[in-house]
């Protein structure tokens, strides 16, 4: 009896893998727009967007100017994005934002557009271009659609971005400590505290700040040492105050210490 059932589930699997074959290959050579529409749409609520996505295509010129054309190009849209194509889904759900303005479905696409830029944005150690373009696209549409209901999580998303976008600034600034151009190290890390006031990598640059001074001061001609020795000594005196229990306070002091002597000694000598 088992076996029997066994045998009648395999038959009817098959018969619907054959019928949706059957029914798609027909779909793919037919003129009927309308069974292809149906077709794809089926495919793509299965998950089946790779078989959706040439069906939609055809769909798009064969309803231009049509009824069906917003339909149509919101599920070509979409179908992109289900087959990871973030660039060609970004572009589909921005021109329909623009081209279907007054659809309900407008907004939605304007956000998904933002998300496709989003999920191209690489990691923080390469080129952050597509990083900033997706800040923008999230940005423009808060400006557009500013009591959506997907407000917060566009928020949450340009905070994402902002957030590996601050990361690539301070591993920017950090090289120029680590190849030992302490002058540029001071600069870039001043910059960074001035574009990311609360960053959570305060503690840190204002340390290396301290460093630079300092390594920058012994390796300056004599005459430029006194106001280097004096600019390590102010920027502990900011360190130490704002982070008065830091884990880098020890070797931070150390670099007051010995630079208020250097002073001492340079002020002596003159």
């Amino acid at each position: 009896m088992k076996q029997i059932l066994k045998y009648i589930t395999a038959s009817i699997l098959i018969i619907l893998v054959l019928s949706s074959c059957s029914e798609y290959n027909k779909a793919l050579k037919s003129q009927d727009v309308n069974l292809k529409y149906d077709v794809a749409i089926k495919s793509f609520n299965k998950g089946d967007c790779f078989k959706a996505l040439p069906l939609l295509e055809e769909c798009i010129g064969l309803t231009r100017g049509t009824q069906k054309a917003e339909d149509v190009y919101y599920y070509y849209a979409k179908t992109h994005y289900c087959v990871n194509d973030y660039y060609l889904g970004n572009y589909y759900f921005k021109n329909f934002a623009k081209t279907f303005s007054s659809s309900p479905r407008a907004e939605e696409c304007l956000f998904m557009a933002a998300i496709c830029s989003y999920k191209i944005s690489p990691e923080f150690s390469l080129d952050q271009t597509e990083t900033k373009t997706s800040i923008d696209e999230f940005q423009l549409f808060l400006d557009t659609y500013p009591n959506s209901a997907l407000r917060d999580s566009a928020n949450n998303m340009i905070i994402r971005l902002n957030s590996k976008l601050e990361v690539k600034d301070f591993e920017i600034a950090k090289l120029y400590h680590t190849t030992q151009r302490y002058k540029g190290a001071v600069n870039a890390l001043k910059e960074f505290m001035t574009n990311y006031p609360n960053t959570i990598y305060k503690e840190e640059a204002l340390f290396l700040i301290v460093q630079s001074y300092y390594l920058y001061a012994e390796g300056s001609i004599e005459e430029k040492k006194l106001e280097r020795y004096r600019q390590a000594t102010e920027s502990y005196i900011t360190f130490a105050s704002t982070f008065p229990k830091s884990r880098y306070l020890d070797e931070a002091e150390s670099y007051y210490e010995k630079s208020r002597k250097q002073i001492e000694k340079l002020t002596a000598s003159n």
